[in-house]
């Protein structure tokens, strides 16, 4: 389907017409988001993992390193890139988009200078205004050109696992956290002033994943998430491949982070470069399962409903956990970092509180703060 032959609605999409796909898939994965960043502020610094493991630790780092560690936002960058195509399909008016993007990047700067410098929601506005330019307006022949991208991403994946597979050397390294000084200040202000200069480089360095939020206006041009029957096929054989690829590439590094394979330096850092790059392929598994489980389920079930609730405030949800973690782990609030378990329990703790939340507000028919926020100035010219 074009763009071209859908009439534009310059307003905000009605719950009733939302599909239920994307916002399984969002809810759920804020779970992942959540244990991700809430282990990142327990050790205030990344990959958030505890390098000396013991015992039932062991087992909790090698589930983080194999399933959540950077495979997680790989699933929002592919849901944001088919979000813009359902936009713009919708109102077909790329001023609505820009602004809209604009205010993202806006909202980034705020919850990164405010909250935490790992913010992805300014990394997103940037990409959202570059995609808004130069791709949406293009023709299905152009969007092939990222299938050929993916397939050269795979082949470079196989070739660094090859290279990091013929170098393994035995030694006494480990998984050791980048420090980010701003998760570990005394105080909110110099966390504050520490956070104003990491963010800048965070974004710069996640730029490049526009090539995941491509793929994702790809699929949306193919309605392959609203029409999941339709292409049962091809999502699970996405989700097979996608997740082997992420879990096989995954598997050095994870037991490397459990603690059972001891090497040294290089070939840690050999092994964390497969595990990033094939990272992506799991987020992309993910968004296949998700798309897979809510074709069975046809309409949210009692279990579900809250996660899907979730799913369509996953902007609020996102910028919870923040204020959450900041409460809980900084050294000047609570202080509850260094230890696994306590990281582990937070997360879902936090995740489920806030899809318990997103219930009631979805019961009383309010939208969440941050989406309320956004669509006013997103829409705010539209008849």
């Amino acid at each position: 389907m074009t763009t071209s032959l859908v009439k534009p609605i310059a307003e905000p999409v009605r719950r009733a017409e939302r599909a239920l796909a994307p916002d399984l898939t969002r809810g759920a994965m804020l779970l992942f988001i959540a244990l991700a960043n809430a282990a990142n502020f327990a050790f205030a610094g990344q990959p958030g993992l505890d390098g000396t493991p013991h015992g039932l630790q062991r087992v909790i780092n090698f589930a983080m390193a194999t399933l959540v560690d950077s495979r997680a936002y790989p699933v929002f960058a592919v849901m944001f890139g088919y979000g813009l195509v359902q936009m713009y399909r919708r109102v077909q008016d790329r001023r609505i988009l820009l602004r809209r993007n604009t205010a993202l990047v806006v909202f980034g700067l705020a919850h990164a200078t405010l909250l935490y410098f790992g913010d992805f929601l300014g990394a997103y506005g940037i990409v959202g205004i570059i995609c808004t330019v130069f791709l949406l307006r293009r023709g299905d022949r152009f969007h092939r050109l990222i299938l050929w991208l993916w397939g050269l991403q795979t082949l470079e994946a196989v070739v660094f696992a090859v290279v990091a597979a013929t170098r393994p050397h035995s030694g006494d390294a480990g998984i050791v956290n980048t420090p980010n000084p701003s998760l570990g200040a005394s105080s909110y202000a110099s966390s504050l002033l520490d956070r104003l200069a990491e963010w800048p480089v965070h974004t710069a360095s996640v730029i490049p994943f526009i090539i995941i939020v491509w793929l994702g206006i790809w699929a949306a041009r193919k309605q392959i998430l609203e029409n999941p029957g339709l292409h049962r096929t091809l999502l699970r054989r996405t989700a097979v491949a996608g997740l082997s690829i992420s879990i096989a590439g995954a598997l050095p590094y994870a037991l490397i982070a459990a603690g059972v394979w001891h090497v040294d330096a290089g070939t840690v850092g050999a092994m964390s470069m497969v595990h990033n790059i094939t990272g992506e392929y799991g987020g992309v598994g993910y968004i296949a399962l998700f798309a897979l489980i809510a074709l069975r389920l046809g309409r949210p079930t009692r279990l579900t409903a809250p996660v899907v609730a979730l799913g369509q405030r996953s902007l609020s949800g996102y910028l919870f956990q923040s204020v959450a973690w900041l409460a809980l782990f900084s050294p000047w609030a609570l202080g509850l970092g260094g230890n696994t378990y306590v990281a582990l329990l937070a997360a879902v703790a936090v995740w489920g509180v806030s899809a318990l939340v997103a219930q009631r507000m979805s019961e009383a028919g309010n939208r969440g703060p941050a989406e309320t926020l956004l669509r006013r100035i997103t829409y705010r010219s539209a008849a």
